[in-house]
């Protein structure tokens, strides 16, 4: 490592300190990467050996210190004692990225199958490994092919059990957390809009819609299609940002002053 400049040296240390690899794994998947960080961890944990570097028994340690004493799952409170254990709080965004890599199927709960399997497949075995992989897990964020799995996930994981859709205050929260990483800057109007005109629960098409609109139509809407594929309620919201003035001569005028 010695012939190293000090920028990959940093890297390598950082790589190794995050993933508990050799250097020698470390520079493998920073090479392979072209010395992107990001990229190498990627590298590092679609490797199938990953699950290797985890002891069973381990992870069985730490899903019994978290399950719920009259069920066999881990729910609010183990949620919560965990996100203390990690330090990081139970609304941080990078819960619901550990939620999308266990397969979570509802909110606030874990399955056994889903804790354990999601900790091998992280190459998870104790809580100081669990805190390393939490920057890897919100890199991830930055992602656009992950962000938009983790975006479709979050509606299945945050609806209520039997639901076809997904309520509106929760929709509204899940939109405010996710596109506060995507810095969106009509999630307010569209949050607002929902509440003022809509105030219905949210079909899964308007859901994956919103990210597509929000990741293809300018802000200023100088691309919108009027005549696109849209769902009608993404209409009625361009409509309704042109009936309050929030879009004017192609730009986006502040919201606070129109509030």
């Amino acid at each position: 490592m010695n012939k190293l400049g000090r920028g990959h040296r940093d890297k390598v240390q950082q790589f190794m300190t995050i993933t508990g690899s050799s250097e020698k794994v470390a520079l493998q998947s920073l090479k392979a990467s072209d010395w992107h960080l990001e990229g190498a961890f990627d590298v590092f944990y679609s490797q199938p050996q990953v699950k290797s570097f985890t002891d069973s028994r381990h992870v069985e340690e730490l899903y019994n210190r978290y399950k719920d004493p009259y069920v066999d799952m881990i729910l609010a409170d183990g949620i919560t004692l965990l996100c203390n254990d990690l330090q990081v709080d139970p609304q941080d965004i990078v819960m619901l990225v550990v939620s999308w890599h266990m397969k979570a199927a509802t909110m606030c709960e874990f399955s056994k199958q889903e804790f354990v399997g999601g900790l091998q497949a992280l190459g998870i075995d104790s809580l100081e490994k669990f805190r390393d992989r939490i920057q890897f897990m919100r890199s991830e964020l930055k992602d656009e092919q992950k962000f938009r799995e983790i975006y479709n996930f979050a509606f299945g994981w945050a609806k209520e059990k039997g639901q076809k859709s997904l309520a509106l205050d929760t929709a509204i929260g899940m939109w405010q957390l996710l596109f506060a990483e995507k810095q969106w800057p009509l999630v307010d109007h569209w949050c607002q809009f929902l509440q003022a005109r809509h105030n219905k629960a949210i079909s899964r098409d308007t859901w994956s819609q919103l990210l597509e609109f929000a990741r293809t139509v300018d802000p200023t809407l100088s691309n919108y299609d009027a005549e696109g594929a849209w769902p009608y309620l993404i209409d009625e919201f361009v409509e309704y940002l042109n009936e309050n003035s929030v879009i004017q001569k192609g730009q986006l005028n502040d919201w606070n002053q129109k509030r």
